[in-house]
Parts: structure tokens; sequence; C-alpha cells
């Protein structure tokens, strides 16, 4: 590529790629940011979709519109497949490829079934908004089947979450104050209110990633909500409208499938060092060894403080974005890359069960209720990546607070055939 200006391709449109094309907006280089879709997605509140809290478009954003100011930078939607690293290119499912200086990886993760791919086949997960409004989709239907059955049909659907992190716990929480409160006055033949929201974690206790106290309390909220906790209870099958744990087999409307993460294949792509997730085993400053100009952040990376990696959280991949993108600015003009080491600011962790109810640790403060509950809506509102989004799901938030209320609540994707 001599002659030609230097190229950086960043693979993820994510937190952590975002960040990293942001900090070489100034840069003289060519950014490319190849995602498989063509929008930016906050993750942490695709569950609020899947319950009818929140619309797509609240949480999503066209990433070519938060790009459109960098005249150095563009995006491309494919999927990106391999890295052939001796010819420096990427390669896409199409059979193209874009060549860089500098790569850096931003993939995400997927969920894990643990040696059980057939599951996925009926079992529900939560990483994309096809997904989230697929679920919306199935939880609003299981609701007008049972209607539909009339008034000789007494009992209302079964849920079933499936892993008791915060994703799970997220979940249950929203999906039982759906049934409980949002639904309870709209349906003639049929009770929403008796629906059965059902967790199943397989260690014993939820949200194990935060102190005991505020994993108790965790349990105790979601069960004033009528959840069923369920710990020490591993999935042994899912099939079709059903789920066996513990030599029992429930009939189920909805599978929610909330445990096991594991990267995507970028160790893979480059044969390299995996951690035990699957995740790319980086250096100190994010560098894939044995591949000059290399480089792996987010859920895709295992960078270990300690003997402990960081957790795939947002900030995570928004700062080490940043910091790698800062890095690469630094050769690229002709300087000296930082000598700094990286260093996690750590914004705690959260997580939210429902109307005023969350857990969360701060600074070392243990954090419940309608304290904990507060700070994570603000972090969530500032973690945004505009502000019509941040408006709008302050504007949804409020509404459906003051009148228990949620605005999304429609049935889309279904085919009919015309005529």
């Amino acid at each position: 590529m001599t002659g030609k200006r230097r190229r950086v391709v960043i693979v993820g449109a994510g937190f952590g790629g975002l960040a990293a094309a942001k900090a070489l907006k100034a840069t003289p280089v060519d950014v490319v940011v190849v995602d498989r879709t063509n929008h930016h997605l906050f993750q942490p509140l695709l569950y609020q979709v899947a319950t009818a809290a929140l619309s797509a478009t609240d949480i999503a954003v066209a990433a070519r519109t938060l790009l459109r100011r960098q005249a150095n930078t563009a995006m491309i939607m494919g999927e990106v497949t391999g890295v052939d690293h001796k010819r420096r290119c990427v390669i896409l499912s199409d059979g193209s490829e874009i060549c860089y200086d500098w790569l850096i990886l931003a993939t995400g993760a997927a969920y894990s079934f643990f040696g059980h791919p057939e599951w996925s086949r009926e079992a529900c997960v939560l990483k994309s908004l096809d997904d989230a409004l697929d679920i919306r989709r199935r939880l609003l239907c299981a609701f007008e089947a049972a209607e539909r059955a009339g008034p000789a049909r007494t009992v209302a659907p079964t849920f079933v979450v499936v892993g008791g992190g915060p994703t799970g716990v997220e979940m249950a929480g929203a999906l039982a104050e759906m049934t409980r409160q949002t639904l309870r006055r709209e349906f003639r033949h049929t009770n929403p209110e008796s629906a059965r929201v059902i967790l199943y974690e397989a260690g014993p206790r939820v949200l194990s990633a935060f102190p005991e106290n505020l994993s108790a309390y965790a349990a105790q909220a979601l069960a004033e909500l009528g959840v069923e906790v369920r710990t020490g209870s591993a999935v042994e099958d899912i099939g079709e409208g059903r789920v066996r744990v513990g030599g029992e087999t429930l009939e189920t409307a909805v599978i929610l499938w909330c445990a096991g993460v594991a990267a995507r294949p970028a160790a893979e792509w480059l044969n390299v060092e995996a951690a035990r997730n699957g995740a790319v085993v980086v250096g100190p400053d994010f560098a894939v060894a044995g591949h000059e100009g290399v480089y792996a952040i987010g859920d895709v990376c295992h960078y270990a403080v300690g003997d402990r990696p960081l957790p795939a959280l947002a900030p995570v991949a928004k700062q080490q974005g940043r910091w790698v993108g800062r890095q690469i600015a630094a050769v690229a003009a002709g300087r000296r890359s930082s000598k700094t080491a990286f260093r996690y600011q750590d914004w705690g962790t959260m997580a939210v069960i429902g109307r005023s109810r969350a857990v969360a640790v701060l600074g070392g403060r243990h954090l419940r209720g309608v304290t904990a509950w507060l700070a994570w809506s603000l972090v969530h509102l500032m973690l945004l990546v505009d502000f019509r989004s941040r408006l709008t799901v302050y504007i949804n938030w409020t509404w459906a607070w003051f009148t228990r209320g949620r605005g999304a609540r429609l049935i889309t994707g279904i085919r009919r055939r015309s005529g």
C-alpha cells in the first residue's frame, strides 16, 4: 500500500468500534468501519424493546449518522468472515476484501448453548434488534392465543428465562411487570396476571458477580414481582414448547436464553490463543501477538487485570476503543504512542430488577432500591450515543413510571398471504 493513504479497518460498530473511530477523527488516515448491520445498537436496553417498554428506534441509531461529520471515515455494511494477515486484508461474506494497515477487531460476543446448538432452534436469544422484536412478538402472541381460546382457558402462558445474570434478571423483572401491570386490564377471557415467569439459574444464586447481600435483594425483589426464582437448576433439554430442568419437563410459551456468552470467532480468523469463552488473548496494549497492527477490544478480547478479565460492559469497550484509537493516531501522525498503560475507570456494576428496584456497586458502595435505580437510569441515559435517544428514552421512562404503561405493544413480523 506504498504511496497510498494508510487505512484503519474497524470491524464492529458497537461501543468499542465507534469509540476507536472517533478517536481517529483528526488523524491523517482513512478509517473504514465494517458492520453486519447499518446501525449502532445500545444493547443494555434491548430487553426493554423485547418487553414493549421501548421502540427499536429509541436505542438504535444509523451508524452513518453518527459518523457523518468524520470526513476520513467510511461505513460499509457487510459481514467479515475471515482475516488474511499475510496480505493484511479482511474477507467479507460476499468474497470481497478490504486491506488495512491497522485492524481493530470489535466484533462483540454471542450466546453459547454449552454444546447444544440444537437448543437455539427453540430458545430465543437477545443480541440484536431482530431478536428483541421477535421476542416481543412471541410474548404478545402468547397472550393473544390465550385470549382466542376463550373463557374455557383459565391459565395464562408460562414464560421461562434461563440464566440469572444481569440480562436474565432484567428480562424476568420486566416481563413480570408487563404481565402483572401493563396487560392486566387489556384482555377479557384470560388474566395476564396469572402468567408464570420462571427464572432458572444453574448456580447457587442470581447475580453471582454481585456481593451476596445485593444478590439476595435481587432474588427477593423478583419474588415480590411474581417471578419464580429457581437456583441450582441447570437446563437439561429444550424442545418445542418445553424445557426440562432437574428431571421435570415444563410446557412453556416462550423460552428466553440469557445464559452463556462466547466471543465471536476472531481468534479463529487469526489462529491465535483464545480464552475459555473464545475471546482473543491480548497484551497490555490490546495488540494480538504475532499479528502486527492488529488489535482486539471489547467483548471479543480477553484483557486481564491481575488474574481477572475486565467485564463485558459498554464502558469497558468504549474506554478500550478510545485508548487504542489514540495509540494508532499517535503513530500515524509520526509521534510515539503513549507509554501510559491502559487504566479502566470503573463506572460500577449495575442491574435493574423493575420499577424503582435495582442493585449497584459504585466506588465500593453497595446500593439497592430506588437509589440504585436512579443511578442505573442516569448511567444508561448518559451511555446512549445521541441526544434524541436520551430524550425519547427519558420521556418513555417517565411516562411508564407514572402510568405503568408501555407504548410499544405492537405485534409485527407476521406475514399474511395476500388475496
